[in-house]
């Protein structure tokens, strides 16, 4: 599979010989959806709470006696079928959104993903991707005279210059190679591989 090597300008200097089974594989949607939803809900915390009827802050107290009132009978305030009241079946925050994902699943999808990206043009290389200096100024006139807007970049390692300056910008994501995730991949119009991330990906998700 054939990517496209980029200049400092934004424009097609050379093409790059990629792996097709990284690249190069058929799109399977479903596997994509799969892998996207589970990410996704792996990462959620699970904070959220709700009261029980045992737990809400009303009277145990019959609210009135059980016959001649004409009304339907009711043995507390706490009942979830009153307003106010508890739930049947409350959220905890011990619940747990988990989706378990085979590691060769994974791959199959990142790199069903990748292979799309790159069939829409939405991929490509570049030699190296840096900033002289941390600031979000800087970045956004390289990005610009690039032609990018929406745009997650994958660098090889970790430039602290390139992560400062890129933190402001919130149609920008800079990730290493390891930080990389199927949802960020599929959110950004445009993906940006440097030339050492491109062979660091090739090596772990083949």
């Amino acid at each position: 599979m054939e990517l496209k090597l980029l200049n400092d300008e934004g424009q097609q200097s050379a093409t790059l010989q990629a792996s097709d089974a990284l690249f190069g594989r058929d799109y399977n949607e479903a596997l994509v959806h799969q892998v996207v939803v589970a990410y996704m809900a792996n990462a959620r915390s699970g904070n959220r709470a709700q009261k029980g009827r045992s737990e809400v802050a009303k009277s145990t107290r019959k609210p009135w006696r059980q016959k001649g009132t004409g009304r339907a009978r009711a043995g507390m305030a706490s009942s979830p079928l009153w307003r106010g009241g508890g739930k049947i079946f409350p959220n905890k925050p011990d619940e747990n959104f988990s989706q378990k994902v085979n590691r060769k699943m994974f791959r199959a999808g990142v790199a069903a993903i990748l292979s799309q990206l790159a069939r829409e043009d939405r991929l490509a290389v570049v030699e190296d991707f840096r900033v002289e200096a941390p600031k979000t100024k800087l970045l956004a006139q390289k990005l610009k005279g690039m032609g990018l807007d929406s745009v997650l970049v994958i660098t090889h390692d970790f430039d602290e210059n390139l992560f400062l300056s890129s933190r402001n910008l919130h149609n920008v994501l800079v990730l290493t190679v390891s930080e990389a995730d199927p949802v960020s991949l599929v959110h950004y119009n445009k993906v940006i591989v440097t030339k050492g991330a491109l062979a660091k990906m090739e090596e772990a998700w083949q």
